[in-house]
């Protein structure tokens, strides 16, 4: 019986993945493995290592057991066909072109037949936070991720929403206009570091060095509350136009929820938004888990026509 799945998140710089029972609904205890990754290195050293994290997950189960393993990975990718797309970003360039699915399987022995399946990074971590996590009690949802980029995503009843009058192009938020650039600008960790350089003159690796001096400087306390309120006037239209239940929040960035979350919410209430904020409570698991539901048969049948659209 092929109940079993491994769901991966590939980031910049790491990778985690663990087994998920999908018939039960819930991640596999003491399968959780993770393990750093150089984007700068070449294919084999990048997949070969990738493939070492999965193999321990992957060992804990007999292969003819395993449905086959979801990735929640960054873009640009060839979701539908497991290609990676990396041409001019900084970032896994050596896999541009190259058939990940296929030279997974090959690393991992496993049988032509096990399906390998690509969804958004930020997709995948809404799917999970839909199915087993902070949005699973209503019908639409959205997840944000807010570290070093500004991730989104729409869900409605399971499956996310990339098109349509509902939702932004793509079915995300980074790339829309906002101030003097885009969302990414002003929403991911680059902005924390250049507000704080222009009101103080220092330089600071993040956001946390930031929160952890904003108890006794008013001018980092400042600057979440400038966060805060910023992103509560880019979303609220959003939200409201995709009348979303609930805003589901992850990242590392939600650590300081307690230094902009009150501007936050202030600047939805001016906006008549009552969506339900929720601080993600699977957190890096969430992806984890929203990759691997691609391997439940049914539910990919109803996903699979929106993989190519991401």
């Amino acid at each position: 019986m092929k109940k079993y799945a491994i769901g991966t998140d590939v980031g910049g710089s790491h990778i985690s993945c663990a087994l998920v029972d999908l018939e039960k609904g819930e991640l596999v205890e003491g399968t959780h493995n993770e393990g750093d990754v150089d984007n700068k290195a070449d294919e084999d050293t990048i997949l070969k290592g990738w493939a070492s994290v999965l193999a321990k997950s992957l060992s804990a189960i007999n292969k003819d057991e395993l449905a086959g393993i979801g990735f929640g990975m960054p873009g640009p990718f060839e979701y539908e066909n497991g290609i990676g797309r990396f041409a001019q970003v900084d970032k896994y360039e050596s896999l541009n072109g190259v058939d990940v699915a296929s030279k997974l399987k090959v690393i991992l022995e496993l049988d032509d037949s096990t399906p390998l399946r690509f969804m958004n990074d930020a997709s995948a971590f809404a799917v999970g936070e839909a199915w087993l996590g902070s949005a699973g009690d209503v019908d639409k949802s959205m997840s944000i991720t807010l570290g070093t980029g500004f991730g989104s995503a729409f869900v409605a009843s399971g499956i996310p929403v990339v098109e349509g009058d509902e939702v932004p192009k793509l079915g995300c938020v980074w790339h829309l206009p906002y101030a003097d650039g885009i969302a990414d600008d002003s929403f991911s960790t680059r902005w924390f570091i250049k507000r704080y350089k222009e009101e103080t003159g220092l330089d600071v690796s993040g956001a946390r060095p930031i929160a952890e001096a904003a108890d006794t400087n008013p001018k980092a306390a400042e600057i979440f509350n400038q966060y805060g309120s910023n992103m509560g006037e880019f979303l609220g239209p959003w939200l409201k136009k995709f009348d979303a239940k609930v805003l589901v929040m992850g990242g590392n960035v939600v650590g300081a929820y307690n230094l902009f979350g009150p501007a936050f919410e202030a600047a939805l209430k001016l906006q008549g938004v009552n969506t339900r904020i929720e601080l993600s409570s699977l957190k890096e698991d969430a992806a984890i888990i929203g990759s691997a539901r691609m391997l439940d048969s049914e539910y990919w049948n109803t996903i699979k026509a929106t993989i190519p659209k991401m």
